[in-house]
C-alpha cells in the first residue's frame, strides 16, 4: 500500500479540486509521491476535457485591472456552471489569465492564449486548470484601453457571484474632475449596455439598417410623404442616443449627454468598452 496520510489527502484536495476516491486513486497510483499524483490527476482531467469541448460555458466573470492609470485590461473568461464560476479556484485563474495579458501587454485573446506560461501556451495551462475544475473553461474575450486617465468599473449582479459586467472608460484628461466623470461614466455604462463610443463607430450597414426600418415603419404609419424624411432623421438619432455612449442621457442626470457630462468636467472620451458575461 502506497505511504501517505489523510493529512495528504486533504491536502491533494484543496490542491487540486478533485474528488476524494480520485484523490486516493493518484496517490495509489504514484505510490504516495505527492507531485506525481497531481499530475496524474491533471493528465485524467485533461483526457477528459476533449469530452467538455461541446458542453455550453455560459457563466463565468469580467475582470479589469488598469496599469498606471492610463492602460486597462479587461477580460471575460467562462466555466459552465455558476458553482464553479464563484469558486476560489476559478477566480485564481482568471486573475493569472488577466495577469499575464497586463505583464506582456497583450490586447487580443488570440494572441494571449498563445503567451508563453510557464514553458507552456496559456490555452495548455488553462486546459490543465480545467481539468481540475472538472468544467469546460473559455477564455472568451480580452479588450484594452488607453487614455491619460483610465477608469474601471465591476459590477455584480448577485451577491454570491464574481462580477459579471465590466466597463473600462478612458478619457484625455487627468484632474480630479475628470477622473470623477470617468469613474461616473463607467457606472453609467455599466447600467445603460451601450453599444458604440461614437457614431462614428456604428458600422454603416447598421446605420443604414436603422434608416430603412424607420422608413419602412413610417410608411406603414402612414405618415405625409413630405414629413418623412424628418421622421427618419428623428428616428436614426433616437437609435443613437439608445446605443452610443457619449449621445446617450446621463442616467444620474438625464438633461445632460455623457458627452456634456464629461465636457463639463473639462474632459472627452478616447475609449471604452464593455463586457457582460455571456452577452
Amino acid at each position: 500500500m502506497a505511504n501517505y496520510t489523510a493529512a495528504d489527502i486533504k491536502a491533494l484536495r484543496e490542491r487540486t479540486g478533485a474528488g476524494m476516491m480520485d484523490v486516493k486513486k493518484a496517490l495509489d497510483e504514484a505510490d504516495g509521491d505527492f507531485d506525481k499524483a497531481i499530475e496524474a490527476i491533471r493528465i485524467k482531467g485533461i483526457k477528459g476535457a476533449a469530452k467538455r469541448e461541446g458542453r455550453s460555458a455560459a457563466e463565468g466573470l469580467v475582470t479589469a485591472k488598469v496599469v498606471d492609470g492610463t492602460r486597462g485590461y479587461l477580460l471575460e473568461i467562462n466555466a459552465e456552471t455558476d458553482f464553479v464560476a464563484k469558486s476560489e479556484k476559478f477566480v485564481a485563474l482568471a486573475d493569472k489569465v488577466l495577469d499575464v495579458a497586463v505583464t506582456q501587454d497583450i490586447a487580443e485573446v488570440e494572441a494571449l492564449l498563445q503567451a508563453d506560461v510557464d514553458g507552456k501556451p496559456l490555452a495548455d495551462f488553462v486546459t490543465e486548470e480545467a481539468a481540475l475544475l472538472g468544467e469546460k473553461v473559455v477564455v472568451r474575450r480580452l479588450a484594452k484601453v488607453e487614455g491619460a486617465f483610465v477608469d474601471a468599473y465591476l459590477h455584480k449582479t448577485a451577491k454570491d457571484l464574481p462580477a459579471q459586467v465590466g466597463v473600462l472608460v478612458a478619457v484625455d484628461a487627468d484632474s480630479a474632475e475628470a477622473q470623477t466623470a470617468a469613474h461616473d461614466v463607467a457606472v453609467h455604462a455599466a447600467a445603460m449596455s451601450p453599444q458604440h463610443l461614437t457614431r462614428d463607430e456604428v458600422p454603416a450597414e447598421t446605420v443604414e439598417n436603422e434608416r430603412r426600418i424607420a422608413e419602412e415603419t413610417a410608411r406603414a404609419e402612414n405618415k405625409p410623404e413630405q414629413a418623412m424624411p424628418k421622421i427618419i432623421e428623428g428616428r436614426v438619432n433616437a437609435f443613437f442616443k439608445d446605443n452610443v455612449l457619449v449621445d446617450q442621457p446621463f442616467a444620474k442626470d438625464p438633461k445632460q449627454t455623457v458627452a456634456q457630462v464629461l465636457q463639463t468636467a473639462g474632459t472627452s472620451a478616447q475609449g471604452f468598452v464593455r463586457f457582460r458575461v455571456g452577452a
